[in-house]
């Protein structure tokens, strides 16, 4: 059979309207392949994670825009999508000179949202570090 003519396996994509709360649920299932306890791991690394991005990042370190392009990618990965827009809006406004304050306590206030769903997830409250 011709090679144009072959069936081909389609990958799934990220939906460009994500689910309305703060972790697309069908987002973490995908990525993690179904496996709930990758899920529950990748959950509680980004709670981690995000804790001490966001405590670096109030100090407004040289590194800023580094740390919140790390936080927006993390956010991706789990499905978190209203953080990593946030992270997004606050590594444009680190590049170009702008003044942080506003972007920084929206990016904060996404991280908590995601993080008040993460902990309904796991069923208990997340550690924080």
């Amino acid at each position: 059979m011709p090679r144009h003519l072959e069936r081909t396996q389609w990958i799934a994509s990220p939906p460009l309207a994500p689910g309305d709360g703060p972790i697309d649920l069908a987002h973490l299932a995908r990525m993690s392949l179904g496996d709930a306890a990758l899920e529950r791991e990748v959950l509680s690394l980004f709670v981690a994670q995000s804790d001490r991005l966001i405590g670096a990042l109030s100090a407004l370190p040289r590194d800023g825009r580094e740390l919140a392009h790390k936080l927006k990618g993390s956010a991706h990965a789990i499905g978190a999508f209203a953080v990593a827009d946030a992270a997004a809006r606050l590594e444009h406004v680190l590049m170009s000179g702008a003044e942080p304050a506003e972007p920084l306590a929206a990016l904060s206030e996404a991280v908590a949202r995601a993080r008040n769903a993460i902990e309904a997830i796991l069923g208990k409250p997340s550690k924080r570090i």
